[in-house]
C-alpha cells in the first residue's frame, strides 16, 4: 500500500528577500578557492573585500543596507587577501581570518560591552556610517609556511581552531596559548579542499585533490582512516558529519553531481549514492544537526535543495520539496546559527547567500504554523554558547557532546552564557605596561623622598 512519508518540515519554504532586507555595496575579493566566501555568527556576518591589506567587511545581521568603502568600518590587518573567515561558536564577536600572507589572526569586534563604541558599518536606516577601522588583532597564529585556506573552530572545546594551508598541512591550534597542538602532513602534494569536525570534535575530516577523504586524530595529528576515491570527478569534494549517528556525507561528481552517505564503522563502500543533476559547480552541504535537515547548495547556480536525513536504510535522505530557486547564481553560502533566527516567526534556517554583483541575500526558510506559541517540535534544543571543556581538557582526551540550550524566548534568561576569553591587543598591553612603569617610578620617588629603603 502506498504511503506518504510525514515530516514536520515537509512544507518548509523560502521566499526571495526584498531589496531592503539585503546587504549591498561590497566590492568582493576576486580570490577563488574552496572556501564558502561568507561566514556568520548569530550577530554578525563577514566577507572578504577587494583591496590591499586584506580588508574584511563585518556587518551586523540586524542592519541590512549599503556598505560604502572608505566610509563604513572594516577590519584590516593582513598583508594579503583574506581567504577564509570563521566565527567562534562561543563568542559571537570573535572571529579568525586566514590569509595569503600565511598568518591566522584572531579579532574581537567591539560590541559596546566594555564601554567601547559599538560596531556599526551601517546605521539603523541602512545607510553607511562613518567609524574607525579595526586594525589590531588579538592573537597572531604563526606556523604555516604558505597561504592559509580554510579555518574551522572546534564545536565543543573553547578556543580550539583547525586550519589548512597550501603547505599541505592541517594544524590544530590552542588560541589562548597562541601555539599549535598538532600538525598533520600526510597529504603529499595535494591541496586540501574541505575541512570539517565531527559533532564532539574528536575527529577532523578532510578532502583534497587526490580524491581521498582522510579522517584525522586532531589531538595527535595522526591518520585514523580514509576513503580512497570517494568520487570519480575532478570537482571539489565537500564533507559533513550527520550528527551523532555515525554517518558521514560527501558531495562530488562522477558523470553528474552526486551525494554519498557512508558508515564510519565501514568505509569500504557508500551506504547510498544519490544523483542530483548535471550542473558543473561544487555542491555545498549545509547540515542542521538539531533538525537533521540538509540544505544542498550549488556554487554557481541559484538552487537550494532541502532534504531530511533519517538514519534508516535504505533511503537515508528524503527530499522535502523543490526548495528555493533563483536566477541569481551563488558565489558562496553559510548557515546562521539557530540563536540568530526569528524563532517566533517559525524561521527554521537562514542561509546567507553571496552573489557576484547583487550583494548578500538572507534566505529565510520558514515552516508555516497558525499558532503564535513557541513550536517546540520544530525547534529542539541547539548548541549553546557555553563550551563543554577547555583546550587543555580536550587535548588531554576529554570527549563531550555540545552543551545545549532552549530556543524558547520565555526561557532565554535560564540558558546562561559562556565566559568570554579576555584577550588584549599588543598595543593595549604596551600601553598598560607603560602606565604601570610610570606608576612604579612615581612610587619609588616617593619612597626616596620619605627616606624609606626598599
Amino acid at each position: 500500500m502506498f504511503k506518504i512519508r510525514s515530516s514536520k518540515y515537509r512544507h518548509v519554504f523560502c521566499d526571495t528577500p526584498k531589496p531592503e532586507h539585503c546587504y549591498t555595496g561590497m566590492r568582493l575579493s576576486t580570490v577563488t578557492g574552496d572556501q564558502q566566501y561568507i561566514k556568520a555568527s548569530s550577530k554578525y556576518y563577514a566577507v572578504s573585500l577587494f583591496g590591499g591589506g586584506g580588508p574584511l567587511h563585518v556587518g551586523r545581521l540586524d542592519r541590512p543596507g549599503r556598505f560604502e568603502s572608505g566610509t563604513s568600518q572594516q577590519v584590516e590587518g593582513h598583508t594579503g587577501a583574506v581567504l577564509d573567515v570563521e566565527f567562534n561558536p562561543f563568542d559571537d564577536a570573535m572571529l579568525a581570518t586566514a590569509s595569503e600572507d600565511s598568518l591566522i589572526k584572531i579579532w574581537s569586534i567591539p560590541d559596546g560591552s566594555d564601554g567601547s563604541d559599538e560596531w556599526e558599518p551601517t546605521d539603523a536606516n541602512g545607510l553607511a556610517k562613518k567609524g574607525s577601522n579595526l586594525t589590531e588583532s588579538l592573537v597572531d597564529l604563526v606556523g604555516h609556511r604558505k597561504k592559509v585556506q580554510l579555518l574551522r573552530f572546534h564545536p565543543t572545546a573553547a578556543n580550539v581552531l583547525a586550519s589548512s594551508s597550501a603547505d599541505y598541512t592541517v594544524k590544530t591550534w590552542d588560541v589562548e596559548k597562541g601555539e599549535a597542538i598538532s600538525t598533520f602532513d600526510g597529504f603529499g602534494d595535494n591541496l586540501i579542499q574541505d575541512l570539517v569536525w565531527d559533532v564532539k570534535g574528536d575527529i577532523c575530516a578532510t578532502s583534497c585533490k587526490d580524491k581521498t577523504v582522510r579522517f584525522i586524530d586532531p589531538r595527535a595529528g595522526e591518520l585514523i582512516s580514509s576513503i580512497e576515491k570517494a568520487h570519480d570527478g575532478l570537482k571539489s569534494v565537500k564533507l559533513t558529519f550527520l550528527g551523532e549517528t555515525g554517518k558521514f556525507l560527501t558531495t562530488g561528481t562522477s558523470r553528474q553531481r552526486e551525494v554519498k552517505i557512508w558508515d564510519m564503522k565501514n568505509l569500504s563502500a557508500p551506504l547510498v549514492t544519490e544523483a542530483i543533476d548535471t550542473s558543473s559547480g561544487a555542491l555545498l552541504p549545509l547540515f542542521d544537526n538539531d533538525s537533521s535537515i540538509l540544505y544542498l547548495c550549488g556554487k554557481g547556480d541559484g538552487i537550494i535543495r532541502p532534504y531530511e536525513f533519517e538514519d534508516k536504510a535504505p533511503k537515508f535522505l528524503h527530499k522535502l520539496n523543490d526548495g528555493y530557486r533563483s536566477a541569481t547564481p551563488a558565489k558562496g553560502m553559510c548557515l546562521v546559527p539557530k540563536r540568530g533566527l526569528d524563532i517566533m516567526s517559525c524561521e527554521t534556517a537562514r542561509i546567507m547567500k553571496v552573489t557576484n554583483n547583487n550583494g548578500i541575500h538572507p534566505l529565510s526558510f520558514m515552516v508555516p504554523r497558525k499558532s503564535d506559541a513557541f513550536q517546540d517540535d520544530i525547534f529542539p534544543d541547539c548548541s549553546s554558547t557555553v563550551p563543554a571543556h577547555s583546550p587543555d581538557e580536550w587535548a588531554g582526551g576529554s570527549s563531550k557532546a555540545p552543551k545545549t540550550m532552549s530556543l524558547n524566548p520565555a526561557l532565554a534568561g535560564q540558558n546562561g552564557s559562556g565566559k568570554k576569553m579576555k584577550l588584549k591587543t599588543v598595543a593595549s598591553v604596551s600601553a598598560d605596561l607603560k602606565e604601570a612603569r610610570e606608576r612604579i617610578k612615581y612610587l619609588e620617588d616617593k619612597l626616596k623622598e620619605a627616606g624609606i629603603a626598599y
